[in-house]
C-alpha cells in the first residue's frame, strides 16, 4: 500500500458490534484507532479491553477508548467513522461538529445519515458494511465472518470515488476487511436497505414460513416505492461469493441488530429502515402499509419490553393478514387489499450488518434481469490466483466438512441441503445405489443430466458441458437450495464426483458449499444410520444463480496457458502419456500440460492433509488451469488446490472437447512437465 495514502488515525464513534469489529481489525493491523463509547460498554473497554471473539478464538485487545471530543481532540489526517444507530446520528454529528475539516465515513444502515452529515461535513464517505457481528455484553463483540470479518463498499457521497475513499479502502484491506470503492454509493445503500427490512420481523417473531413470506412482501413493497422514487438499488450479493460464517464456540448466533437492540433494552432503528420506505412512499405517492405496520409493531414491542423473538404466528397474521398459498410458498398481501404485485416466493433477503445471509438478490419470481439465458462465460486464468482475503490462510474448512460437523448441523437449526452425487464413469446406476442407502435427508443428483448439459457429438462441447443455466436453476431449487442455507455434497468415491457439484454450485454463485470428506463411507464408519428408498419431497428453494463466480478456460486459453503459467492434466498418468484412451477420440494430452492425477489427492478416500497438498503442488508456477477427461474430476483437483491456497481455473470441455477437434495437437509421453504425484 502507498504509505502516503494511509490515514493517521481512525476515531470510531459508536463502538458497538460494527464499530468495535472495524476498530479491532485496524488495531490488529497496526493502524491507530480510538473507540468512542459510553456507559457500561465504555467502562468495560477501559478496564478490561475489548474481548473480540472470532472463529479462531478470543482476542483481548487494548484499544484506546474515549468518551468524546473533549477527551480526544481531532487532528489533521484523522478520519471520523460514524458507526452509531441511525437514530443517534444527529446528536453524534453535533457533538463532533468542531472537526468538520476531516473526512467522515458512515458505516450505518438506511439512507438518512449521509444527508445529515453533509450539512456539517464537506467530505462525507458513505459506507455499506456486511459483517455478521453481535454485541450483547459490555466490552464484548462476536464476529463469525469467514474468511474475512467484513465486506465494505464505500464511495464519496452523494457520488464519486477517488480520495480519500481509496486511502480508507487501502487501510481496511490492510486490516483484513474486503473493501470496494464504488462511484454510486447511494445505490449500494439502497440495496442494503432492502435487506434490512427483515430486521423488525426477526426481532419479533421466530423463524418460519410465515415470517419468510412476510419478509418477501416487505421487500416487494419497498421495490415498488424505490421504482416510484427513481432509485435503482445495487445487488450486494454479487460481491459476497465465498463469504460465510464459522461457529464461534460458546457463542451461538443471535438475531439481527434490531433483535440485539431489544435484547439490550436499547432503542431499535426501525424508523430508519422500514420507516425509510414509509417516508419515501409518502413523498412519492406510493403507500407502504406493510412496512408501516412492522415499524409501528417494533416501536410498540420496544415500549412494552417485549423479549426478542417471543411473538407468535397469530400476532404476525394479525399484523400482516395472510392471503393465499401458491406453489412457490406462502404469500401475504397488503391489509388494504392491494393485489397489484405478483406474489413473491418466501425469500429471506439479506439483513443488516448483523445479518447471517451472504446474498442480496431479487426474489425467485422476479424476472426483471432474466431476458435470454446468459451465456456460460469463460474468464482469464490470471484471475485464478490468490488476490484477496478470500484466498488467504488455511481454506480447508471452506472446502470440506467432516462427518462430526455435518451430523451436528443436521440436528441443528441451520441444517444444510445434502446432495448425493454418486457417479462413476461406466456405471449408470447412481440412483439405484442411492435408493439402496444414503445419508438421511439427502437428495439424489444425477451428474449426467443435472450437473451437465447434453453432450452433442461433433459440436466441440465435450462429454459433460456446463448445464443450461435456466434448467440448472430449476434443478437447484428443486433440491431445496435457498439463498441463506448451506449445501453439503458427497459420493462414495472420495469426492471425485461430488466435487463437480461443489464447483458448479460455487461457480453459479452459491458460497457455502462443502464436500463431505470421506463421503458415505466415512458417515457409515462413524456409526450413523442411512436411509433407503427415495427421499421425501422438500420445499422448493429460492436461489437465484449468478454464473461466472469461479474462473474457466476455453480451448484457446488452455492452449496458451503453459506459456505464462501451469496447465494441469488431472487424469490418470497412462491417459496423459497416451498409452490408453478408453473414452475420447484421441490419446495424449494438451501440449505443455503437467500430469498431476486427481487420485493422488486422496488417502484412504479422504483428502490429504493441507501440508501434504501444499507440498504436492509446490512446483506450480503462475496462473493455474486444470482439465481432465470431461470436466468432472478436474473439479476435485481444483478443490485440492484451493485447500493448498491456490485458485485455479477449470477447462470445462477438457480432453473430450480438445481431442474431438482434429486441428488441436496432442502430446504423448511424459512431455516436458510431468508433475509429482
Amino acid at each position: 500500500m502507498d504509505k502516503d495514502r494511509q490515514m493517521s488515525r481512525y476515531i470510531i464513534v459508536g463502538a458497538g458490534a460494527i464499530g468495535a469489529t472495524v476498530g479491532a481489525q485496524l488495531h490488529q493491523a497496526g493502524i491507530d484507532v480510538v473507540l468512542v463509547a459510553r456507559g457500561a460498554h465504555l467502562e468495560a473497554l477501559r478496564e478490561h479491553g475489548l474481548r473480540y471473539l472470532r472463529p479462531d478464538g478470543e482476542h483481548r485487545l487494548r484499544i484506546p477508548v474515549s468518551s468524546g471530543p473533549d477527551e480526544t481532540p481531532v487532528r489533521d489526517g484523522d478520519v471520523l467513522v460514524l458507526a452509531t444507530k441511525s437514530q443517534d446520528t444527529a446528536a453524534a454529528l453535533q457533538k463532533w461538529a468542531g472537526a468538520t475539516d476531516v473526512p467522515l465515513l458512515t458505516l450505518q444502515n438506511g439512507l438518512e445519515n449521509e444527508r445529515l452529515a453533509l450539512r456539517l461535513f464537506p467530505t462525507v464517505i458513505g459506507g455499506v458494511i456486511w459483517a455478521p457481528v453481535s454485541h450483547l455484553t459490555p466490552g464484548e463483540v462476536v464476529s463469525p465472518g469467514h474468511p474475512a470479518p467484513a465486506v465494505v463498499w464505500l464511495g464519496r457521497y452523494p457520488a464519486g470515488s477517488g480520495e480519500p475513499a481509496e486511502g480508507i479502502a487501502d487501510d481496511l484491506r490492510r486490516a483484513g476487511v474486503v473493501a470496494r470503492v464504488v462511484p454510486d454509493i447511494q445505490r449500494w445503500k439502497a440495496g442494503k436497505l432492502l435487506g434490512n427490512l427483515v430486521n423488525g420481523l426477526d426481532a419479533l417473531y421466530p423463524p418460519g414460513d410465515r415470517r419468510k413470506a412476510a419478509a418477501a412482501v416487505l421487500r416487494q413493497e419497498a421495490e415498488a416505492v424505490f421504482a416510484a422514487a427513481g432509485i435503482d438499488p445495487a445487488d450486494l450479493g454479487a460481491d459476497l461469493g465465498g463469504f460465510v460464517q464459522r461457529p464461534v464456540p460458546g457463542h451461538p448466533r443471535p438475531g439481527h441488530s434490531t433483535w440485539q437492540s431489544l435484547a439490550r433494552g436499547a432503542t431499535p432503528e426501525t424508523d430508519y429502515l422500514n420507516g425509510e420506505i414509509v417516508l419515501l412512499g409518502r413523498l412519492h405517492g406510493v403507500p407502504a402499509p406493510l412496512n408501516q405496520a412492522v415499524q409501528e409493531r417494533v416501536r410498540r414491542a420496544a415500549s412494552e419490553g417485549t423479549a426478542p423473538g417471543s411473538l407468535d404466528d397469530a400476532d404476525l397474521a394479525a399484523l400482516l393478514p395472510p392471503h393465499n398459498h401458491h406453489d412457490n410458498g406462502p404469500t401475504l398481501t397488503s391489509p388494504a387489499g392491494d393485489q397489484s404485485h405478483t406474489s413473491p416466493t418466501h425469500t429471506p433477503p439479506v439483513g443488516d450488518h448483523s445479518d447471517t445471509s451472504p446474498t442480496i438478490t431479487p426474489s425467485a419470481s422476479d424476472h426483471r434481469d432474466a431476458g435470454p439465458t446468459p451465456a456460460l462465460p469463460t474468464s482469464d486464468p490470471r484471475d485464478a490466483r490468490p488476490t484477496d482475503a478470500f484466498s488467504a490462510g488455511d481454506r480447508r474448512d471452506d472446502i470440506l466438512i467432516d462427518v462430526a460437523e455435518l451430523q451436528a448441523r443436521l440436528t441443528g437449526s441451520d441444517a444444510p441441503v445434502v446432495l448425493d452425487v454418486r457417479w462413476v464413469l461406466g456405471d449408470p446406476h447412481g440412483a439405484e445405489h442411492y435408493r439402496a442407502g444414503h445419508i438421511p435427508g439427502a437428495v439424489y443428483v444425477d451428474l449426467e443430466t443435472e450437473l451437465a448439459g447434453p453432450a452433442r457429438p461433433g459440436t466441440g462441447t465435450g462429454r459433460h458441458p456446463l448445464p443450461d443455466l435456466a434448467k440448472f436453476q430449476d434443478d437447484v431449487r428443486r433440491w431445496g437450495v435457498t439463498r441463506r442455507g448451506g449445501v453439503v455434497v458427497y459420493d462414495n468415491t472420495g469426492g471425485l464426483a461430488a466435487a463437480r457439484a461443489w464447483w458448479l454450485l460455487r461457480w453459479a454463485g452459491i458460497p457455502d458449499v462443502r464436500i463431505l470428506d470421506g463421503g458415505l463411507a466415512a458417515w457409515l464408519a462413524a456409526g450413523h444410520p442411512q436411509a433407503t428408498g427415495d427421499a421425501p419431497s422438500r420445499p422448493a428453494g429460492d436461489v437465484v444463480l449468478r454464473p461466472g463466480q469461479l474462473p474457466t478456460l476455453n480451448a484457446d486459453q488452455a492452449a496458451d496457458l503453459p506459456r505464462t503459467g501451469t496447465l494441469v492434466d488431472a487424469r490418470a498418468g497412462e491417459r496423459y502419456r497416451g498409452e490408453v484412451e478408453p473414452v475420447d477420440p484421441r490419446a495424449g494430452h494438451i501440449p505443455g500440460a503437467v500430469s498431476l492425477p486427481t487420485a493422488a489427492n486422496l488417502d484412504g478416500g479422504r483428502f490429504l492433509a493441507t501440508a501434504a497438498l501444499r507440498e504436492r503442488f509446490a512446483g506450480l508456477r503462475g496462473p493455474v488451469g486444470v482439465y481432465c477427461g470431461s470436466g468432472v474430476t478436474a473439479a476435485h483437483e481444483i478443490a485440492a488446490l484451493a485447500i493448498a491456497g491456490i485458485d485455479a481455473a477449470l477447462y470445462p470441455g477438457s480432453w473430450s472437447e480438445w481431442s474431438s477437434d482434429p486441428g488441436r495437437p496432442a502430446g504423448t509421453g511424459t512431455g516436458t512437465g510431468s508433475g509429482t504425484s
